[in-house]
């Protein structure tokens, strides 16, 4: 359980109990380092949390959209099948978008393009790709956006009709404003000619399985992970408080000497040997004090967050469809992506039932950010009755649920903002900033605990790391080996 206070002086301060500082903290105990870690929710595991919904006798759980693990870090695939052993499961993928009442895979399955498009419009795919590379590869125009990006790796025809849509639907502005970093950590090495190849068989048969068609995942859900670390540092000593979070951090400019802590007991102050933290980035320059230079604020105040908006069905239906979870990139389809959490795993739902997770991208600003559920759920029932999901009478209850700092948005300038917070940062010593909202960059989990194992290394060992080197492969981000179990 929770300590009832925190220790006044502690040798490491964790600040954020998500998979970057669970991982931190977990590493730094089996190396018998003792440390605090602090928590804003009332719960571990940040945005890979799982949340359990009683309705009477019935259970239902639920991630904070669809997680699922691959990583080509074998230590971390074995981290956490020492945690959690037979709970840790291989997942056949389904991923798909929806398109104008069609189903296509995702990534782009070229035959199925072919077959849902027809010969024509499958031509005009391919004549676009052709005019693209002449444009880019010959005529070397130059790839500033990440709509550059996707048109000389997919051709326009294509891009428009699988990324530009969804990608403006998630960050909230146009493509043409997104950086090309997006596209090149996300779907590097992805385009048009390498899924021709796959298609007609080139692509190679040997080799890892790709983690396009498989994945693992928790038997009763992502946050089991996190669960588990959590238990297992209490065990050993670490202490985790929970429903706490900074109000003030002070330093000298080269290292933090005291952090303000509010807790259910009050506040108090604490002072670490070291600060290891995963606070959004723009807002962890708020709690310094003194604060950062006017430029470095001025930088952190360029910088925008994309949040999100879920709501939550639980559903009397034995199964709504067979994928994971499905992207709707049409702009005049107010969601963007659903999950069927029963197709991660069975034991996510009573049996005879499931459940539907559907996601909104939004600002604060916009209407959706403060909607009540049931005027969201009046918007988006026209849809799922007119593709036969389910109907009004098949919900048993809705729950709605929000997260704020969910996406950094990457702007056409947010790479010098960064670059200069960060360079003011890393002028304090004694301080580590991890995560994708520590860092400012949208990875996935895997490379979160990486950034965690990392930071605890950069303690033990006092030297520095290149953090940003997690997740940087020139590769597609979701492709690579699955490892085996080991025996």
């Amino acid at each position: 359980m929770p300590t009832p206070s925190l220790n006044p002086a502690p040798e490491i301060l964790v600040i954020g109990a998500g998979p970057a500082g669970l991982a931190c903290a977990m590493e730094l105990s089996r190396k018998g380092k003792s440390c605090s870690v602090i928590e804003r929710d009332h719960q571990v595991g940040g945005l890979a949390q799982t949340i359990t919904i009683k309705e009477g006798d019935k259970t239902f759980l639920t991630d904070i959209g669809p997680h699922r693990f691959f990583s080509k870090n074998q230590y971390l695939y074995d981290f956490i099948e020492d945690l959690l052993q037979e709970e840790w499961r291989r997942v056949p993928r389904l991923t798909r978008q929806f398109v104008d009442g069609k189903y296509y895979n995702y990534p782009v399955n070229f035959g199925q393009v072919v077959r849902n498009l027809g010969l024509w419009k499958s031509a005009r795919i391919g004549f676009d790709y052709v005019l693209a590379r002449l444009r880019y590869d010959v005529f070397k125009k130059p790839m500033r956006t990440f709509e550059d990006y996707v048109v000389a790796n997919f051709g326009r025809a294509l891009a428009e009709f699988s990324m530009i849509n969804y990608s403006e639907k998630i960050w909230g502005i146009p493509c043409a404003d997104i950086h090309p970093d997006w596209a090149k950590q996300r779907i590097s090495g992805l385009n048009l000619w390498s899924v021709l190849k796959n298609a007609i068989g080139l692509g190679g048969k040997k080799g890892p399985k790709s983690l396009v068609d498989e994945f693992y995942y928790p038997q009763f859900g992502t946050g089991r992970i996190y669960e588990e670390i959590a238990k297992h540092l209490i065990e050993s000593g670490t202490e985790i408080k929970t429903n706490s979070e900074p109000v003030a951090i002070r330093h000298d400019g080269k290292r933090v000497l005291e952090v303000d802590i509010k807790t259910p007991e009050g506040m108090q102050t604490i002072k670490p040997q070291h600060v290891v933290e995963s606070v959004p980035l723009t807002a962890f320059l708020d709690l310094l004090d003194p604060k950062p230079p006017e430029e470095v604020m001025q930088a952190a105040s360029n910088l925008r967050w994309r949040n999100q908006v879920y709501l939550f069905l639980t559903i009397n239906k034995e199964q709504i469809t067979e994928d994971n979870w499905i992207y709707f990139p049409e702009k005049d389809i107010p969601f963007g992506r659903t999950s069927e959490m029963k197709n991660f795993s069975p034991d996510m739902c009573p049996e005879g039932m499931t459940s539907f997770f559907i996601e909104f991208f939004t600002f604060e600003e916009d209407e959706i950010w403060t909607m009540p559920k049931e005027k969201l759920l009046e918007m988006v029932m026209p849809y799922f009755e007119k593709w036969g999901f389910f109907t009004k009478d098949d919900i048993r209850q809705s729950y709605l649920m929000k997260r704020s700092h969910v996406y950094p948005v990457y702007d056409t300038t947010y790479k010098g903002n960064v670059e200069k917070i960060r360079e003011y940062l890393d002028g304090i010593e004694n301080l580590i900033y991890v995560g994708r909202p520590g860092r400012f960059r949208y990875t996935n989990q895997d490379h979160s605990l990486e950034m965690g194992i990392i930071a605890s290394r950069m303690i033990l060992e006092g030297r520095r790391y290149d953090m940003d080197s997690v997740g940087a492969e020139n590769e597609y981000f979701e492709k690579g080996p699955i490892y085996e179990k080991r025996i």
